[in-house]
């Protein structure tokens, strides 16, 4: 299956917990960390329910 490269680009302080636990989720954590994930339709709806909060870098 492919691969997406995401990247955090916004911090979590001040977010709500159910944001917070998406990232968490998702491996991020820490401002500009890049992860590498399956393309799988629940990774691709973390992402969309953060766009503030992170950009996909490849994929």
């Amino acid at each position: 299956m492919a691969k997406i490269k995401i990247k955090q680009i916004g911090s979590p302080i001040r977010r709500p917990e159910a944001q917070k636990k998406i990232l968490v989720g998702l491996g991020l954590g820490k401002m500009n960390r890049v992860v590498e994930l399956e393309d799988t339709a629940e990774v691709r709806g973390a992402i969309k329910k953060l766009p503030h909060m992170v950009e996909v870098v490849e994929g």
